[in-house]
């Protein structure tokens, strides 16, 4: 069973990238304008809370 549920979390995770990508972009900006950080750092950073999010919803999606 727990097979089952890596790959449903991981499939409502999928969907919800797309919905993620706005409040990343915000987190992101926020955070930027708190603490100095380089400009090399900006994407990788978004793309970590884009599926940080993501995979958080998923997880709440699939065990609520």
């Amino acid at each position: 069973m727990q097979s089952l549920d890596i790959i449903l979390t991981l499939v409502f995770s999928s969907v919800m990238i797309v919905f993620m990508i706005f409040p990343a972009m915000k987190t992101t900006e926020w955070i930027e304008s708190k603490i100095t950080i380089n400009e090399k750092w900006h994407n990788p950073m978004m793309l970590g809370f884009i599926l940080l999010f993501s995979l958080s919803i998923g997880v709440f999606l699939r065990f609520a």
